[in-house]
């Protein structure tokens, strides 16, 4: 675990009145906490008020079952390596349904198996944005099939949204709650892969 390389707050007395504001309407809000990378984005109130908005609707308030949304921030949170969105997101994909071992072999870098045939297009989409940049055809039209245009587009927005997430904790250095232990171990050079599921 490292140190912080910014200042994050840890409670509303340390902000001001903007940042307050934002505080305030996080822990109201399905979130209950300003945890992660909302403690970096903090620093810039009408960013943090943003990227709270944006991070609700996509996490909460899309056509998305919960699991096939919890599968698709693990993929891309061992995409980047990111030690909080994994910690998180990793016991919120088990309590949605996600069996745990699709879970133990993308935290292993082996090829998941993967039965459900919604859960086998989320993880093929995602894969496929990470690895390529891009989503072949057969890949794009089974989401398609699976989804409709709406679930599509939430879904590419979501892989979208938690790189952003990724990034954001992995650059400033945002610890884990309460002296929690790694659960990833990192790449030493390059970028995690995600191998290609079991069919």
């Amino acid at each position: 675990m490292t140190a912080p390389r910014i200042p994050l707050p840890a409670s509303r007395e340390e902000l001001d009145t903007a940042q307050r504001e934002v505080w305030d309407k996080v822990v109201a809000g399905p979130r209950g906490t300003v945890i992660g990378p909302l403690r970096a984005a903090i620093h810039n109130a009408e960013l943090a008020a943003r990227w709270s908005a944006m991070g609700e609707a996509l996490r909460f308030n899309t056509s998305l079952p919960k699991r096939l949304s919890e599968l698709a921030i693990c993929v891309t949170g061992r995409r980047w390596s990111s030690q909080v969105e994994w910690w998180v997101h990793a016991r919120a994909a088990v309590e949605a349904g996600i069996a745990p071992g699709i879970l133990d072999a993308l935290r292993a870098g082996r090829p998941p198996a993967i039965a459900d045939p919604q859960e086998a297009v989320v993880y093929d989409f995602a894969r496929s944005l990470h690895h390529d940049g891009r989503v072949p055809e057969r890949t794009y039209q089974a989401a398609l099939d699976a989804f409709g245009v709406k679930g599509v587009v939430e879904l590419t927005a979501l892989i979208g949204y938690y790189t952003m997430v990724s990034m954001t904790l992995n650059a400033h250095g945002v610890p884990l709650p309460n002296g929690e232990a790694d659960p990833l171990d990192a790449p030493t050079t390059g970028l995690f892969p995600l191998p290609e599921r079991i069919a």
